[in-house]
């Protein structure tokens, strides 16, 4: 794993690899993701992370403050690019991590990680940029599709992206999910990397045109038909960095502070101790002398629900 090291040590000074290096880590990363299930087995301790969207230097600050892996065991819930000035160099250092320490890091996927969305807000226009063509984006679009929709902690904590689907009550069903594909418009694959918490009971139609509105009660047969304690997720931007919702059996994790870099949002990662307590460690964006902005990165992609 020597040239792994080194591409780490690159990476984190937020230098690109060649073209050929990322082909070869794409291609030795789905081998890893292959033996994964849809729905992971995660052990706690465990530190888990919301969306990141290519903001390269809060990922850094994420590894200052959470600890560096592998001394900590993370769980990444998706959208690791797009609307970020670095989706490329922040996607490139999450799969080096995952191909050099696989059992200390999961990754799961999110509604951006998609050919369809990425060709939109950003991450394939930054790769045309930074390579001058979509060879890159298309070797980590074949990585985005092996990757696992779920995980489960230490048997209790329901993880994903979005949320529930009225197509699914147990979660021996969504590991008969074919996943290795581009996620589709509706259906249980999209519910899972769509869908929201609502105040209202069932499920509803979603005002993103994608997944589903889910209540409270939707939550408890869940979490009781599986032997569950509380769901968490990502998805939603929160001002305050997370959310606990339903008395505190689903639960927001919010991890790009001042997302776009202009929300003035703060941010979180959620740490779960060996015993399943958890504790959202709240932190702002990292310091203007840590991070740097590329050239020709001030035009702000298309809004759609932040």
């Amino acid at each position: 794993m020597d040239d792994v090291d080194k591409c780490l040590e690159k990476l984190k000074r937020c230098e690109l690899l060649s073209q050929a290096t990322i082909k070869d880590i794409c291609t030795r990363v789905i081998d890893v993701l292959l033996d994964e299930s849809n729905v992971c087995e995660v052990d706690a301790p465990v530190t888990v992370v919301g969306d990141v969207h290519g903001q390269f230097y809060d990922l850094l600050e994420i590894f200052q403050i959470g600890g560096e892996c592998p001394d900590t065991r993370y769980l990444f819930l998706g959208d690791y690019v797009d609307r970020g000035h670095f989706n490329l160099e922040t996607i490139t250092l999450l799969t080096c991590l995952k191909l050099r320490w696989p059992d200390r890091i999961t990754l799961l996927r999110g509604n951006h990680e998609s050919r369809q969305i990425t060709q939109v807000y950003g991450f394939y226009k930054e790769v045309v940029q930074k390579y001058g063509s979509a060879d890159v984006w298309s070797y980590f679009c074949e990585v985005f599709d092996y990757l696992p929709l779920s995980a489960i902690i230490a048997g209790k904590i329901f993880c994903v992206h979005g949320g529930l689907s009225p197509a699914v009550l147990s979660v021996d069903q969504i590991k008969l999910i074919d996943r290795f594909r581009e996620p589709p418009s509706e259906g249980v694959f999209a519910d899972l990397l769509w869908s929201d918490p609502s105040d209202r009971d069932g499920f509803n139609l979603s005002q993103r045109n994608a997944g589903h509105l889910f209540g409270k009660d939707t939550v408890e047969r869940f979490l009781h038909v599986n032997g569950l304690s509380t769901v968490l997720r990502a998805h939603q931007l929160c001002m305050e960095g997370y959310q606990i919702h339903f008395d505190g059996l689903l639960a927001t994790v919010w991890s790009a502070p001042n997302y776009c870099y202009r929300c003035g949002n703060v941010a979180s990662i959620c740490e779960i101790d060996a015993s399943l307590n958890r504790e959202f460690n709240v932190f702002s964006a990292a310091p203007e002398d840590r991070r740097e902005v590329p050239s020709g990165q001030a035009k702000q992609v298309p809004d759609y629900f932040l």
